[in-house]
């Protein structure tokens, strides 16, 4: 399976909690061996703008944060790409889901999600798409970019119980028609995290239901890195979806 990276995801942009020193690292050292590595390309500003607005643009550059997020964003596109034909993972940094048109907040700059989606669906490349949001946090900003839009289905599940969780979420993929299936990935809802409501197994079972979606529907699936901030259990838990993910293409 292949997982979109670069070395300059390691970097320390700022001094919020998604930019921690190691965090990146140590879901890569969970994966290598085991996937295979790609880089991708920055986004260029034309993919950005079909979401953004040219002021809010211009203050990720005055905050000197614009070529990080301009790269997570690519990475977002080449996952999606990917996806297309095979299930695809963007290890990226910074994260999206919080991101509209205007607003950058939650440690986000630019949708990396909306930029990539819409860039699929420019194309002709996709009908329609099911994003699933598993973040501990509601992800706004794929909402405000993406909810208006009669393509896109979003998932925020919102039980606070495990069982129920996954049972939405089971619900949810069983019924849609999307031909691209694909995740904001956050992981600060496990156990150990901030969230203290998932388990491990249960991001390989998401990942799953996410294959299983997409066979079923002849399209795609990707995911793309969201929240997650105990290092400790961080890397486990990718490697979890991810091995969910790519079971029902029988991918090693």
């Amino acid at each position: 399976m292949k997982v979109v990276y670069h070395e300059d995801y390691n970097r320390v942009y700022t001094s919020d909690p998604a930019a921690s020193s190691g965090r990146i690292r140590v879901i890569e050292e969970a994966l290598r061996g085991r996937v295979e590595f790609v880089e991708p390309e920055p986004a260029s500003k034309e993919a950005i703008l079909r979401l953004h607005t040219p002021e809010h643009l211009y203050s990720v550059e005055r905050e000197g944060i614009y070529g990080i997020a301009a790269l997570a964003a690519g990475g977002a596109i080449r996952a999606a790409e990917i996806g297309l034909s095979e299930p695809c993972f963007a290890l990226i940094r910074p994260p999206g889901h919080h991101a509209s048109a205007n607003r950058s907040w939650g440690f986000c700059y630019f949708n990396n999600m909306a930029i990539a989606l819409e860039e699929l669906k420019l194309q002709g490349k996709i009908e329609r798409a099911f994003i699933l949001d598993f973040d501990l946090h509601f992800g706004d900003g794929n909402v405000n970019l993406l909810g208006g839009k009669d393509y896109v289905s979003i998932l925020n599940p919102a039980a606070q119980e495990r069982e129920a969780y996954l049972k939405a979420v089971e619900k949810a993929l069983a019924q849609t028609d999307a031909d691209m299936i694909a995740a904001s990935a956050g992981f600060d809802n496990h156990i150990d995290d901030w969230g203290g409501l998932l388990e491990t197994e249960d991001y390989t079972a998401m990942g799953r239901m996410m294959g299983e979606a997409a066979r079923r529907n002849g399209g795609g699936c990707f995911g793309i890195l969201e929240g997650g901030y105990n290092h400790s259990v961080l890397g486990e838990n990718v490697l979890a979806f991810v091995e969910g993910l790519q079971a029902r293409w029988g991918q090693a």
